[in-house]
């Protein structure tokens, strides 16, 4: 026999997670849960901010209502808004190309 016809199967591509690794799945489900509680609390402190300030940032009263109403409790508004901003300031380069 020669030494070509033999061949080892190393199993390399399963690696087992370890437990810091799984203890981190495991909790990804809380954290984001809570992140999104925590967004969703600092959504609500703009609503303090005036409307020029709002403006300044991107957003309007509108978007913050709209951020509540379009998420559940367990989602994250916070996308939402980034979504209007950027649309936003796309429509104002937009706007501003065309003049």
């Amino acid at each position: 026999m020669r030494m070509t016809d033999r061949t080892i199967e190393l199993d390399c591509g399963k690696l087992t997670p370890t437990f810091p690794q799984r203890l981190a799945a495991g909790l990804a489900p809380l954290t984001s849960l809570f992140r999104g509680f925590r967004n969703r609390m600092e959504i609500n402190t703009l609503h303090d901010l005036s409307d020029a300030q709002l403006r300044d940032i991107g957003l309007s009263r509108a978007d913050l209502t709209s951020a509540f109403l379009a998420s559940t409790f367990f989602e994250d508004p916070s996308e939402h808004l980034t979504r209007s901003a950027r649309n936003r300031w796309r429509l104002s380069l937009f706007r501003s190309h065309e003049q």
